[in-house]
């Protein structure tokens, strides 16, 4: 009856990760269900619940360039036009493109996204409740991961039991159902956190989601350039309209 011993193997394994998983899962959704409303998102904000520090530092180029402070080439190039920057955001993007003037997009943008203005952005939103602090979302990351490897463990505590001599008083059918349960617990987990987990454990927590729901229409209306802008912090340099700003953001992806 080894096989008997392998099961329970696979249960404590299977047991082990799914529990902490759910347990990384509820820590990282614990928000009250008020936090944030009546709150307004600034674009800032908006751009790193939506895409992090990277998107941060996109939406800062795009509205300099479109404000013609800052001139993104086709060709992958940024120059500054006006040095003066009018928030902590702009100074960082202009400091990382250097005293030269001008910088190849990529390096800028790298160099903004770990900026300290960033940083403030972030801490900011997580003491609202509406980012997901960097801890659980690297722990919900992890968890993930474990069940992951427990699926792998699972089958393959189960293939081997199977070819071990089998029991004269049960099948091997039987023996294969016992060890699908544990596998098929692993595996709906696995679909669950797609679902479900996913969403909330990048960057906004599940009241960032309900503000930037909101967002989302709101950008889907007028054609302002507050609303443009709002639809590249929330969607990505992928919402452009510009042909040519669009491409040096295209060259630049190129060489990330």
């Amino acid at each position: 009856m080894l096989w008997v011993l392998f099961l329970l193997a696979a249960w404590a394994v299977a047991g082990t990760a799914c529990t902490r998983l759910c347990l990384a899962a509820v820590r990282a959704a614990a928000v009250d269900a008020d936090t944030g409303r009546g709150r307004e998102l600034t674009l800032y904000e908006a751009a790193f619940l939506s895409g992090g520090p990277r998107r941060v530092a996109d939406v800062t180029l795009v509205a300099m360039a479109r404000q013609r402070r800052l001139l993104l080439a086709h060709t992958g190039w940024a120059t500054v036009v006006d040095p003066r920057g009018r928030d902590e955001m702009e100074r960082s993007v202009i400091g990382a493109i250097g005293p030269e003037g001008q910088s190849r997009i990529a390096p800028v943008r790298a160099t903004a996204a770990t900026a300290e203005a960033v940083r403030g952005i972030a801490e900011g939103l997580v003491s609202a409740g509406l980012a997901v602090p960097d801890s659980a979302r690297t722990t919900v990351t992890a968890a993930v991961r474990q069940v992951r490897v427990a699926a792998v463990a699972v089958l393959g505590l189960g293939v081997a039991a199977l070819l071990m001599p089998a029991p004269p008083d049960m099948p091997r059918h039987l023996v294969a159902l016992w060890f699908a349960l544990p596998l098929a617990l692993t595996l709906s987990c696995l679909a669950v956190a797609r679902v479900e987990i996913h969403p909330y454990s990048r960057w906004a927590s599940p009241a960032g989601q309900r503000l930037l729901g909101g967002l989302t229409r709101t950008a889907d209306g007028a054609a302002d350039d507050r609303t443009y802008l709002t639809s590249v912090a929330v969607r990505g340099v992928g919402a452009i309209g510009e042909p040519d700003l669009r491409a040096a953001f295209a060259h630049r992806e190129s060489h990330d």
